[in-house]
């Protein structure tokens, strides 16, 4: 899933968070976090609170309806090692922008998921040495910020390092039964068969390990993908892999299967109109699945004045249209208007 980034991005987000003026410290980040039914870590999109023009997550909650969002992305930092950064270049103790969205959403009786790995970047798994070092490297990121669900997108070039994936799925194993409660997804990329050879390895090792997250979900965008009839297929042929890899029956395999959408022109110029994701929607609550979100909330706005695809989603669409769709799928009923 390609992430396109701004040029000084950084003050962008300053402005739009609000934090121009006195910075939310870590400390109030992580204090009052929100009980919220897991329904609501199914349902949240994706939201990068230092890059690409980062909206006020306050005003899209007002807006929506929607109560949880899934920060991206902790990576390594650039430079290499095995400690967790924002972005590859925010290191935990440095972090400002993150702690103040996040302060922002709890007080507003919303909490986050993060997201760690995404498209770029160097990831956790692939320079941390193991499994135990990788989910020390994650504990201290659920630590800090109270988590209570982490997202585990893995995506090229780590979903092609067998050892890499060895290192993020263990750790996911071990953060599960480390911290009772935590919701865990997996997100991976998507074909027309459901996922690709290295996604059915992944499956294949998720179940060697005994590890079984929340949900396995696919993103059936950026590969010759068009429309929504392009991604129900794709979604059923995953069904039929999780069957085949875990041994679940239908009704399990459902329920712990995941869409991750690409609202409007995705980076391969595939077009996902809100038609497409009603169309999806509606196959992925009749048929229970587990998981319903997109990349990215960010880019869940009209152009104006750019058609940079990071922050707009280059087709007809009002603010936040898409992200309604993950409010209905946690069960609420967004604001009218």
């Amino acid at each position: 899933m390609q992430r396109s980034r701004l040029a000084a991005t950084l003050v962008a987000a300053a402005t739009a968070l609000g934090t121009a003026g006195v910075l939310t410290t870590t400390a109030d980040a992580q204090a009052g976090t929100t009980d919220l039914d897991t329904a609501w870590y199914a349902s949240a999109p994706y939201l990068m609170p230092q890059d690409n023009n980062p909206p006020d997550p306050v005003a899209v909650m007002k807006a929506t309806g929607q109560k949880a969002f899934q920060l991206a992305f902790i990576l390594a930092p650039d430079g290499g090692g095995c400690s967790p950064t924002w972005d590859g270049t925010t290191a935990l103790s440095d972090d400002a922008a993150v702690a103040d969205a996040i302060g922002k959403i709890r007080d507003n009786g919303g909490d986050i998921s993060v997201s760690v790995g995404g498209y770029g970047g160097t990831k956790l798994g692939q320079t941390c040495d193991t499994a135990d070092a990788t989910a020390a490297a994650y504990q201290q990121v659920i630590t800090k910020y109270k988590l209570k669900a982490i997202d585990f997108d893995l995506e090229e070039p780590e979903y092609e390092d067998t050892a890499a994936i060895a290192n993020e799925l263990g750790a996911a194993k071990k953060l599960q039964a480390d911290n009772p409660g935590l919701f865990v997804s997996v997100t991976m990329p998507g074909t027309s068969a459901g996922t690709g050879w290295f996604g059915t390895q992944l499956l294949d090792q998720a179940k060697s390990i005994g590890f079984s997250p929340a949900n396995f979900s696919i993103m059936p965008f950026d590969g010759g993908f068009n429309g929504a009839d392009s991604q129900v297929s794709a979604l059923e042929a995953f069904h039929g892999l999780l069957q085949s890899h875990l041994g679940w029956d239908s009704d399990t395999a459902y329920a712990h299967e995941g869409f991750s959408g690409m609202n409007g022109k995705s980076d391969s110029a595939e077009i996902f109109n809100v038609s497409d994701f009603q169309t999806v929607y509606d196959y992925a609550t009749s048929h229970h699945l587990g998981r319903f979100t997109f990349w990215s909330v960010n880019r869940d706005r009209p152009c104006v004045g750019t058609t940079d695809n990071g922050v707009c989603s280059n087709v007809d669409q009002k603010d936040w249209d898409f992200t309604k769709f993950t409010t209905r799928f946690a069960g609420a009923t967004p604001p009218a208007g």
